[in-house]
């Protein structure tokens, strides 16, 4: 049996996730081939909470060809794309299952990410990248330039880097190939005309009270199945969109109340002194980008430290989100293969507190995070407890 193992977000769940999950399956050429899917919990990448709540996403996921969701903890969800990537393929890793590994790429020529995935970036360029008040991801695409010695036009591989998709692949070929995971690697261009990014906009445009404007603004952006279990999941009253505005104010709240953020996650490099300094003002520069001092408002909340991700680079358990009735069975073979432990319900994680510190600091920010993101979504805090991992037939 062959596992396919897909990372992302489904933030919301859309068509171009769809196309990726069936180009896999194509491309695999395995009739009995099964999805598992990493998924980000409450917060993401780009440092925000989600527009719905895990369980929902999981299940959007599940009736839409996933059969297999699992969470990648708060620590390595909401973090910068090298943390993310290899944090999500060790996770697939660890499982014992994956045997191939899918991603889209939205690049002219995906295989020069495979040269640049063994490249390290020039040191110096690198440095003076930094030193001009350019970002991090800005300052590490032009050290990689540097760095590359082969017969590609460097204007290809410039643009190559510019797109957020090929960074991510960049990292999660690296990340393969460190971890030494032997998955057959897929990568799979992008299917045009399918955005997260755009349907999020036009939802923070909408009123967000009301079911009715939600299912106007999502129809024909998302899948029919997908879109109904989120209807679904609004009717019921299981969570409001969480409002962005007050998540902020209070984020900006903690700023001013905290005396010392030096040593939160991601306020290294000034960034504690310039968000104290221009709060009022328009936060955005070449320097500090929004996603970075998103990640960094996301780590004061949940009282995430530098010291933490510094000394923490690794997947400390398998936690399972949903399944469906193919994956209840590879589910099986993964309880005898997975090398890490398997959380099904939160309540687990107790029994694992006392032998196994790491794991117990981990969860606990995914905890946090999760009792944060409830605040915002109408939800009981501390849902995480009464939830049982999603079941899709």
């Amino acid at each position: 049996m062959r596992v396919i193992g897909i990372i992302a977000e489904y933030n919301p769940f859309h068509g171009g996730h769809s196309c990726l999950i069936e180009e896999a399956k194509r491309l695999v050429g395995d009739p009995r081939s099964v999805v598992l899917t990493v998924m980000s919990g409450p917060f993401t990448q780009r440092g925000l909470p989600a527009i719905s709540p895990k369980h929902v996403r999981a299940k959007e996921a599940l009736v839409s060809g996933v059969d297999v969701a699992i969470e990648l903890p708060f620590t390595l969800a909401c973090a910068p794309s090298e943390r993310f990537a290899y944090g999500a393929v060790e996770l697939l890793y660890r499982t014992g299952v994956v045997t191939d590994i899918a991603f889209g790429v939205d690049c002219k020529e995906p295989e020069l990410l495979y040269e640049l995935a063994k490249l390290e970036p020039a040191a110096d360029t690198l440095k003076n990248a930094l030193s001009d008040g350019k970002s991090f991801p800005a300052a590490r695409a032009e050290a990689l330039i540097a760095a590359y010695k082969g017969n590609a036009d460097r204007g290809l591989i410039s643009d190559t880097l510019r797109q957020p998709n090929s960074i991510l692949a960049l990292d999660y070929i690296r990340a393969c190939r460190d971890l030494n995971t032997g998955f057959k690697i897929h990568m799979i261009p992008r299917c045009e005309g399918y955005s997260a990014t755009s349907i999020r906009e036009e939802l923070r445009k909408a009123d967000t009270t009301s079911v009715a404007s939600i299912a106007n603004t999502l129809m024909d952006k998302m899948p029919d199945k997908a879109l109904s279990v989120m209807l679904s999941a609004l009717s019921n009253k299981e969570f409001t969109i969480p409002s962005m505005d007050n998540y902020m104010t209070d984020a900006f709240l903690e700023v001013r109340r905290t005396r010392d953020m030096s040593s939160t996650a991601y306020m290294t490099d000034g960034l504690d002194g310039f968000i104290r300094n221009h709060i009022d003002d328009d936060l955005q520069t070449k320097h500090f980008t929004m996603p970075r001092i998103y990640r960094a408002l996301a780590s004061l909340m949940v009282g995430q430290e530098a010291s933490y991700i510094e000394n923490e680079k690794h997947v400390q358990y398998i936690r399972i989100l949903g399944f469906s009735t193919e994956g209840k069975y590879c589910l099986k073979i993964m309880g005898k293969c997975a090398r890490l432990p398997i959380i099904s319900n939160a309540s687990d994680a107790l029994e694992l507190y006392s032998t196994n510190p790491r794991l117990k600091q981990q969860f606990e920010l995914d905890l946090l995070s999760n009792d944060i993101y409830a605040r915002y979504s109408s939800m009981e805090q501390s849902y995480e407890w009464k939830l049982p991992p999603v079941r899709v037939k």
